[in-house]
């Protein structure tokens, strides 16, 4: 019997599955073999007990502490509320003394009720106030203190170095919670009670005293933490063989190969440092209400930073290496956070998203701040030194390999922002700053933002490159023919009538604006568009411009081959033109003309409004538009002139011949002789132009023709005095028809193109009863027969040059 009592006194022990982690790290640490069980267990019942002593002992404190403290409150609020029990039971002994006093004497009723009783209201009020002032302050004081006294006592013990990592770490998260009350106490004063200044600047003082120990000692924790993970990996395995190969090297990420308690504590401490972080931005945001600093309240990840600072220290012993070789810097940079971003959303934002860290994407810190790491490099290194070559190259004279450098390292960090944006993108970042903010942290280009002489010497550079490699081509004459031996024929004509001089300008242009695309910031991408491109427009409208002059220059127009070279020039004008339009309407273009808008109206506020309503739509590469617009319109009108002077002197004999109006056409001939060598000049003239030149551009220069020719025609018979016959009546008509004939293969109504001629004619082929009616029915009568483009002199002279009979 015996046996059984021993078994019942022997407890069972608890499942496995009900124990906490920290419990089961707990015992696995402290028995690892079967023999530990029997020989370590009274020493560590012995060590549990003085630990619970202790505990107990430091709770018998803080309860003691405690119970003083609210023995305190609770005097301070019985006194309030014996004020207050005496204020009303003053106010029911005025209150009854009134009423015999209102029966027997109105006037002392209505002092009383309109000059004490408001005052004593508020006295209530303003002893109210005090009592809640008070509770405030003294709550303050408390939680304030509370602070206070866990860092000092956190710092004390590391000082000393009794404190383990677990103990401080759930004092700073006690410090932490204690601080998050306060801030919403301090934040509901400041919406509800915002005369309380002073309590809140004296609290602030306070609570800003405790962040600037608390925060570094945090940081340094977390360092130390960090060290002891074996962070940052080493680097030194990497080879200029082996950057560009995913996974080369044996290098493990530290961040997923950490386990047990050291995982758990990184985690306390990473968790921490987001919500001092969260803390710190709630503060600022309380005491930068009513100002528009929403950008100024952002800051890089405090965890993520002192992730890449020793990561950056390493890198930059390989970087010095590699001075010469900046492909190798950009590939590492890639390399280490391409390797290394997965653990930042598998690991890392759950930390974030527990801490309510809102706006923050780890994968995005990780990302932008090895980004910045390089960045710094290459404004503090790289940049400098190049731009010394470029100066020396400047003194010397002699060109050096200093432009050709500049170049290549602005295509490898275009290249590697392609790379970073796509990785980016892969990985599905909602990136949380506005457009421009955004992409300047995932932007290699971003160095010029802070630099933007360094942009200027990028655009000179990228525009001088360009020009050189304009010359030869704007040389060879081949590209300034639209008929080139071997090439098929393009289906729409107009096509066909442009010079490959024109796509050439094209390609490069497009070249150089995708180039800038990549800068993360609109203004910069103006500024290099301002600085690049508009040279390399107003350089293609200047070899427009110069050709047509020397065509105009040799022959004045009037040869066939001269026509041709101005032809293909409007062509190039038309062509180009039209691909600026399209660009135009492009979003990277209108973000540009938005920007500028805004930049003049934000710096027209005192007024001068109407100077950005002037700029409104207008950025620089429409001007450069407008410019060849200009250009085409000008040659055009000259194109027209010189066919308008050369039908001139062919036809001068026939308007000066006055007395064939007065006779039938020649026999034999539809059309007078002294009139057809115009008609074919015009004729060959056009087919020219209509072979080499733009279809919308040669409506312009046969309708500019045709007008011209009315006039010329008009003015030259229809109002030289000469007496018309029937006779030469028919003559006209049938030269006018000819004429009209040359014009009907670009229209159906050629008439309409000359209609001064056509109603001149139409007068000289009414009746003589009409006709001479004509005036005195007036409007009336020039309405009926539709007499629109002469006025009533004109009319009254071809009336009277008309003969009948």
């Amino acid at each position: 019997m015996a046996r059984p009592e021993n078994t019942s006194r022997i407890l069972p022990l608890p499942p496995v599955s009900s124990l906490s982690p920290t419990t089961v790290a707990f015992l696995n640490a402290k028995f690892t073999a079967a023999e530990d069980l029997h020989q370590l267990s009274p020493v560590l019942m012995s060590e549990l007990r003085n630990d619970c002593y202790n505990l107990d002992r430091s709770l018998s404190d803080l309860s003691h502490q405690f119970n003083q403290l609210l023995a305190d409150y609770s005097s301070h609020s019985n006194q309030i509320a014996s004020n207050f029990s005496n204020i009303k039971s003053k106010l029911s002994d005025i209150h009854s003394s009134t009423l015999p006093a209102a029966s027997s004497s109105d006037g002392g009723a209505g002092r009383l009720l309109g000059e004490e009783l408001p005052a004593l209201a508020k006295e209530v009020a303003r002893v109210e106030a005090v009592r809640t002032y008070a509770e405030t302050a003294l709550k303050l004081d408390t939680l304030v203190g509370d602070i206070e006294d866990a860092v000092s006592a956190t710092l004390k013990r590391t000082l000393r170095g009794r404190l383990s990592s677990d103990n401080s770490e759930e004092m700073r998260v006690g410090a932490i919670r204690t601080l998050k009350l306060t801030e919403d106490i301090l934040s509901s004063i400041a919406k509800f009670n915002p005369q309380w200044s002073r309590l809140v600047s004296a609290v602030d003082h306070r609570v800003d005293r405790a962040l600037a120990i608390l925060r570094p000692q945090a940081v340094a924790d977390h360092r130390s933490l960090l060290a002891s993970l074996g962070w940052p990996p080493p680097l030194s395995s990497l080879n200029s063989s082996s950057l560009d190969i995913k996974g080369s090297g044996d290098v493990q990420n530290p961040l997923f190969t950490v386990q047990g308690d050291l995982k758990h504590q990184y985690c306390k401490s990473f968790l921490a440092l987001c919500s001092l972080q969260e803390l710190q931005r709630q503060r600022k945001s309380r005491q930068l209400e009513g100002h528009n600093l929403e950008v100024a309240l952002w800051q890089p990840l405090w965890a993520i930073e002192e992730l890449i600072n020793p990561i950056s220290i390493d890198s930059q012993r390989h970087f010095s290496k590699w001075i010469d070789k900046p492909e190798f810097i950009f590939a590492l940079v890639y390399k280490i956070t391409r390797d290394y971003v997965d653990s930042m959303d598998e690991l890392l934002q759950p930390l974030v998203d527990e801490a309510l860290l809102s706006g923050y994407s780890c994968r995005e810190e990780w990302v932008s701040a090895m980004v910045t790491s390089l960045l710094t490099y290459l404004a503090k290194e790289i940049f400098p030194m190049y731009v010394a070559q470029l100066e020396e190259e400047s003194i010397s004279g002699v060109r050096s390999q200093a432009r050709i450098s500049w170049l290549n390292l602005i295509d490898l960090m275009i290249s590697f922002d392609k790379r970073i944006q796509s990785l980016v993108a892969h990985c599905g970042i909602l990136l949380s700053l506005p457009e421009d903010g955004s992409q300047q942290k995932i932007s290699s280009l971003a160095v010029f933002c802070d630099r933007p002489d360094w942009l200027d010497i990028w655009a000179e550079i990228e525009l001088s490159d360009t020009i050189d490699k304009l010359k030869l081509e704007v040389e060879d004459e081949r590209n300034w023919s639209t008929k080139i031996q071997g090439t098929a024929v393009i289906s729409d004509q107009d096509d066909n009538k442009t010079p490959p001089i024109s796509g050439v300008f094209q390609r490069l242009l497009s070249y150089v604006v995708d180039r800038c695309r990549s800068l993360p910031n609109i203004s910069m991408r103006a500024r290099f568009v301002r600085l690049t491109c508009v040279p390399l427009i107003e350089k293609f409208l200047d070899c427009l411009l110069l050709r047509c002059l020397e065509a105009e220059g040799l022959t004045a127009l009037t040869d066939d081959d001269a026509l041709i070279k101005v032809a293909i020039s409007i062509n190039a004008a038309f062509s180009f033109g039209s691909v600026l339009k399209e660009w135009c309407e492009d979003v990277f273009f209108l973000e540009m003309g938005l920007d500028q808008v805004d930049q003049l109206e934000t710096s027209d506020i005192d007024g001068f409004s109407g100077r950005s309503k002037e700029a409104n739509g207008n950025n620089d590469v429409i001007k450069e538009v407008d410019k060849l617009e200009r250009f085409r319109l000008e040659w055009i009108e000259k194109l027209s002139t010189v066919v308008l002077r050369g039908f001139d002197v062919s036809c001068r004999d026939y308007i000066k011949n006055r007395k064939q109006w007065q006779e039938k056409g020649e026999e034999g001939w539809a059309v007078s002789r002294s009139f057809l060598g115009a008609l074919e000049y015009l004729q060959r003239k056009l087919s020219v132009l209509e072979e080499n030149l733009n279809s919308p551009d040669f409506v312009r220069v046969w309708r500019s023709l045709a007008s011209g020719i009315d006039h010329l025609i008009f003015n030259g018979i229809f109002m030289s005095n000469v007496k018309f016959h029937d006779g030469g009546i028919e003559r006209l008509c049938n030269d006018l028809g000819v004429l009209f004939g040359v014009f009907r293969t670009w229209c159906l109504r050629p008439e309409g193109f000359f209609p001064k001629v056509s109603e001149g004619l139409k007068l000289l082929k009414m009746e003589q009863k009409q006709l001479q009616t004509g005036l005195a029915g007036g409007e009336r009568w020039f309405k009926d027969n539709r007499i629109t483009h002469l006025t009533e002199a004109e009319v009254e002279k071809i009336m009277k040059n008309r003969v009948y009979g």
